[in-house]
């Protein structure tokens, strides 16, 4: 009888133990927050709408930002319109500091100076072909380069091919030819054969070193693949040149049309010639017979860029302190020459879709925080991504992933996804969740864009485009009536899909 009592006695703790564990489960769950499930996100990805998407694209890209250029007070207004909204969804600024806050933008932004350009009204391109005028219009025929000097200058123009000069590669399109004062016209690109990277600004300084009085740069009629694939045409596109040096060349782009139009004055063809560079490295430098009239005033003025910034806090006390990152840039070119460059597509669709995804996420309770940003200076050289880099808000070692979105509201119904250091089964999982699975083209590293400082400090990134066409690139034709409510919106659900699974991993 005993034994028998000791028994029982043991058998009551063991009921007591497991009643107290229990009750201390409950508590516990009743105080955590809920796990995410697949339900949560599919009820977001239902909620993204194009045309809300549609709405802030029109007006971005409207006559009330004035095309956004960095540095302008155009594009800060834009940023303070794009903070009103991350108010709006209850979402918390991302700046944490003891340093004095800007009294305009307070914890919503961080700036950096830049130097902004402007072009005058009415830049002046009068070519001749003896007394043969050859038209150019400014807009479909030529644009200034957006960073160039000023000039007014009259000089015969010599053609350089692609304007490469590097001998001891086997390639100098400056080889028999004199181009001291005289306006060189140059190809956009390389041609395959030659390996180094060529930007724009190093065809800009061997040209100065020859001793140009100014550069004409056009597309060839040949396109190499990624042109083809982006539907870049003929007209000119608006660029700046991006030159670290302290005297720039002027210049400015000009149509294809424009290009032949001047190598025909002497009987030549610019496909055949582009061809023949194209299959070797043999100059096809000559003098065009046509004399180039160029005119026009740009100043400079001292500006700022701004990147606006919100935060989604995580919910998990382990993964918390890890961050996403969502990046749109929503700077464009302003207003040069007159014209009025509004960046519909480019990229008031990528602030646009950053905005919706933000709607959604600040109903939704990531396990990692998700930091949002609106990125300035991206068209004058990923000024606002590089400066975030250089001071994070969030420590670079704990930033898991990096989405940049950008070009995401036309095309041909695809989505084209760069991906640097991180696995195509991750974005795989997320196109099936957003129901685009089948509508992925997924490649490597995207050589351009906001998201290449974050890769070069060792971040994972993916880059998301609108697949197909975007012939209205880096043009003023670029408008809102252009952009695709469905496009955007597959692109919103995406970026989602892809952000939620970040967030949430393991």
């Amino acid at each position: 009888m005993q034994h028998c009592g000791v028994r029982m006695r043991f058998l009551h703790g063991i009921g007591l133990c497991a009643a107290v564990l229990c009750c201390t489960a409950l508590v516990a769950a009743a105080g955590a927050e809920p796990s995410p499930t697949a339900d949560t996100l599919a009820a977001a990805l239902k909620n993204v709408s194009g045309p809300r998407m549609l709405k802030d694209v029109v007006s971005l890209s409207g006559p009330e930002f004035s095309g956004r250029q960095a540095g302008t007070t155009d594009d800060l207004r834009s940023g303070l319109w794009v903070a009103d909204r991350f108010k709006l969804l209850g979402l918390q600024p991302a700046l944490i500091t003891s340093k004095p806050l800007n009294p305009v933008v307070g914890e919503w932004a961080i700036a950096d100076q830049v130097l902004t350009t402007r072009i005058q009204d009415s830049p002046s391109l009068e070519l001749f072909s003896g007394d043969t005028p050859i038209p150019a219009r400014m807009g479909p025929d030529f644009l200034p380069i957006l960073d160039s000097s000023s000039i007014k200058a009259s000089a015969p123009v010599t053609f350089v091919g692609y304007g490469i000069s590097d001998p001891e590669r086997g390639v100098d399109d400056y080889a028999g030819v004199n181009v001291q004062q005289r306006v060189v016209l140059l190809l956009r690109g390389k041609p395959d054969h030659y390996q180094p990277h060529v930007t724009q600004a190093d065809k800009e300084r061997v040209a100065r070193e020859k001793g140009a009085a100014a550069a004409l740069m056009a597309t060839g009629p040949i396109l190499s693949a990624y042109e083809a694939r982006r539907g870049i045409g003929g007209a000119p596109m608006a660029s700046y040149s991006l030159s670290k040096e302290d005297r720039r060349l002027a210049g400015a782009w000009i149509s294809t049309a424009l290009a032949e139009a001047m190598l025909a004055a002497k009987g030549r063809s610019l496909k055949d010639v582009q061809a023949q560079l194209n299959r070797e490295p043999k100059s096809q430098s000559h003098d065009t017979g046509v004399i180039a009239q160029i005119a026009w005033n740009s100043w400079q003025t001292k500006g700022a860029v701004y990147n606006f910034m919100a935060m989604v806090p995580g919910r998990d006390p382990k993964r918390k302190q890890d961050t996403i990152v969502i990046g749109a840039h929503r700077d464009h070119f302003g207003r040069h020459g007159g014209l009025l460059f509004p960046g519909a597509d480019d990229n008031a669709s990528g602030t646009a879709v950053l905005l919706e995804v933000a709607r959604a996420l600040s109903k939704l309770k990531p396990a990692r925080s998700i930091l949002l940003i609106s990125f300035s200076g991206e068209e004058q050289g990923l000024l606002g991504s590089q400066f975030y880099v250089r001071e994070p808000v969030r420590p670079l070692s704990a930033t898991k992933a990096m989405i940049n979105v950008d070009h995401a509201g036309v095309g041909n119904g695809r989505l084209t996804v760069g991906l640097t250091d991180l696995p195509k089964e991750t974005a795989m999982k997320a196109g099936k969740a957003a129901g685009r699975a089948n509508k992925l083209d997924l490649f490597g590293f995207f050589p351009g864009g906001d998201h290449v400082p974050f890769k070069e400090a060792g971040v994972p990134t993916a880059t998301v485009v609108s697949g197909g066409p975007h012939p209205d690139f880096h043009r003023p034709t670029d408008t809102a009536d252009k952009v695709k409510p469905e496009i955007l919106e597959s692109t919103a659900r995406f970026v989602l899909a892809l952000a939620w699974q970040l967030a949430n991993a393991p």
